[in-house]
């Protein structure tokens, strides 16, 4: 039996609440993971995200803030994400 997938809307909510995003895209590539063992587990997304809250941070804090901001789904309804978390000015 698979795992309810995290909604890309909810996801988005949360990084939103969070980190107050000045840019966030999140893309949902479970359809491109399909019959993998681990779909079965939930989602595969993307998320690209700019927040003030990454200026001065490095790249493993970074995302530890993504993470942190979405544990409960991580938990539920997100088996695999990948990350762009870049501060505000940054290419």
């Amino acid at each position: 039996m698979s795992a309810p997938r995290a909604s890309m809307a909810e996801i988005e909510a949360r990084l939103r609440a969070a980190l107050n995003p000045s840019s966030l895209s999140v893309r949902d590539d479970s359809a491109q993971h399909a019959g993998h063992a681990g779909a079965r587990e939930g989602g595969h997304y993307t998320v690209e995200i700019t927040s003030e809250r990454f200026t001065g941070l490095h790249r493993v804090a970074r995302h530890r803030l993504v993470y942190d901001s979405l544990s409960e789904l991580m938990q539920r309804g997100i088996h695999a994400l990948a990350i762009q978390a870049r501060a505000p000015g940054e290419p």
